[in-house]
């Protein structure tokens, strides 16, 4: 199985009319949203999406998530992203994501999170099977000479010089 570093969701959409505030841009919650949706495309191509938790009853749960807002993302603007898998151990996969706008360029966005492989029927976490530890191993060696993601693993403040 091979995947391209970082793994990349060419067609992430575009901006909905319904992710619009009254700023006239896509609203704070709706980027985390849209993220989670090119994440799915990112788990089907890895085998970890939704027919991986019918046949399984087992799936990832959201523990922690980090987002910087960088540019403003309008209506119909296309989205495309990216995805490194910065981590990852027995029970839990780390992600950096990035946002662009799909014909100007820019970075709109990044979100970094952590998610929890999730036994369903027990509600607690289980170990990934070893063939999507395989797949994990895989992506993470595909992506271990990228340079580290400029906003991964910040905290949040007020800078002060």
């Amino acid at each position: 199985m091979e995947f391209e570093s970082p793994i990349v969701v060419a067609d992430g959409g575009k901006v909905r009319k319904e992710w619009i505030d009254y700023n006239g841009h896509m609203n704070v919650a709706f980027y985390v949203l849209a993220f989670d949706l090119a994440l799915d495309v990112v788990y089907e191509r890895m085998g970890l999406g939704e027919p991986y938790r019918e046949r399984t009853n087992h799936t990832t749960f959201s523990l922690e998530g980090h987002t910087h807002w960088l540019r403003e993302m309008r209506l119909d603007d296309p989205m495309r992203f990216t995805t490194r898998l910065l981590d990852w151990d027995a029970k839990r996969l780390h992600f950096y994501m990035e946002m662009f706008h799909a014909e100007q360029h820019y970075l709109a966005s990044s979100y970094e999170m952590v998610t929890m492989h999730i036994n369903l029927e027990e509600r607690r976490s289980a170990p990934f099977p070893q063939d999507l530890q395989d797949v994990f191993r895989t992506v993470h060696e595909s992506q271990r000479e990228l340079p580290p993601p400029h906003y991964a693993g910040t905290t949040i403040g007020i800078r002060r010089k």
